[in-house]
Formats: C-alpha cells, sequence, structure tokens
C-alpha cells in the first residue's frame, strides 16, 4: 500500500478507525478501573487482595467478588428482632464472663454463637469460607477479625492457641458480634426520636 497514494477521504478514515479503537481501549481500561476500585470499596482492601491471591488474577477475581455479592442480594437479611438481639446479649455476656476460668470453651462458644446469629439474620450457615464470603459482601471491615478469630478457635481444638490467642480471638469475635447484632432498628428510632 503506497501511503502518498491515498486520499484525504481514505486519511480521515484511517484516523477516525484508530480514534475509535483507542476510544474503545480507553473507555475499556476506565471501565475496568472503576469496577476494580467499586469491588475494593465495597469488599475492602484485604478482603480484596485475598481474593485476588486466592483467584490467582484480577479479572477472575473481581468475577468471583461479583458473583459473591449477587449471591448475598438473593438472601433475606434482616435486623434481629428486640427479642432475638436481647438474648443474643445476654449470650455474649454469658460467654465474656466464662472468659477468665475457660478460655478455650468461651471462644468456641463465641464462635458457635457467631454462627448462631448469623442463621438469625439470614446468611445461610454453612462451611466456614463461604459464611466468610457471605459476610464480606455486607461486612467487610470485620473479615480479618472473624478470621483471624476463626483460625484460633481451630487452633484452640487442636490444643494449639495460648491464653493470648485466645484472648485476641475474643476481641475479634467482639468486634463481629458489635457489627451483626447492634442495635435493632426499633429501639434506634426509638432513641432517635
Amino acid at each position: 500500500m503506497n501511503m502518498s497514494a491515498l486520499s484525504t477521504t481514505q486519511w480521515a478514515l484511517i484516523i477516525a478507525a484508530v480514534v475509535i479503537v483507542v476510544g474503545g481501549i480507553a473507555a475499556m481500561l476506565y471501565m475496568r478501573k472503576r469496577r476494580t476500585a467499586r469491588l475494593r470499596g465495597q469488599f475492602g482492601g484485604p478482603e480484596y487482595a485475598r481474593a485476588v491471591q486466592e483467584g490467582g488474577n484480577q479479572r477472575r477475581a473481581e468475577a468471583k467478588l461479583e458473583k459473591r455479592a449477587e449471591r448475598v442480594e438473593s438472601f433475606h437479611i434482616r435486623e434481629l428482632a428486640p427479642a432475638d438481639h436481647a438474648r443474643f446479649v445476654e449470650s455474649w455476656g454469658k460467654i465474656q464472663s466464662r472468659f477468665v476460668d475457660s478460655p478455650g470453651g468461651a471462644v468456641t462458644e463465641a464462635d458457635q454463637l457467631m454462627g448462631d446469629v448469623m442463621s438469625m439474620r439470614g446468611y445461610p450457615v454453612s462451611d466456614f469460607e463461604q459464611r466468610a464470603a457471605d459476610i464480606s459482601v455486607d461486612h467487610p471491615l470485620v473479615m480479618e477479625n472473624y478470621r483471624a478469630a476463626h483460625a484460633i478457635a481451630a487452633r484452640q481444638t487442636l490444643g494449639r492457641a495460648s491464653t493470648e490467642e485466645l484472648r485476641q480471638a475474643m476481641i475479634h469475635y467482639r468486634t463481629l458480634f458489635e457489627e451483626l447484632v447492634g442495635e435493632p432498628a426499633k429501639v434506634r428510632a426509638a432513641s432517635a426520636s
């Protein structure tokens, strides 16, 4: 193809095609960047990084995170009824008081209580990794705490967790408990007025 033999119209078409291709690539990169920022914001930096590491690459991890969010959207997540809220707060208080005499037992009970709270709120309670993935959609800031606490609880069942680790697990579980139980909507509304 002789470049000097091209007409002005042909040059204009070539330039237009290049502009369209470059614009398309730029738009695709922009959309990918926005998707990444949205998912990183929704799931938090640590959970996003964990998904990328486990997924092998960013595109695959982001697809899994989006599927995770869609899965949780199909759940019927609800606030706790005031009676359930009171019952869980009372149970948590008893577990915390048992920590002094039986740290390992208290951590095991705290782990079970978290499962009960999640179930009552409407999250399916299956294996830990699925539970953690489901919770990460709505509560990304406590995911590291939940994973750390559960790992300590697992080590405790094998007799390999120190008292300091068990104390740390209780702190992590408390953070998750406060996030999941919080105040019931009716109590918040009544106290706001």
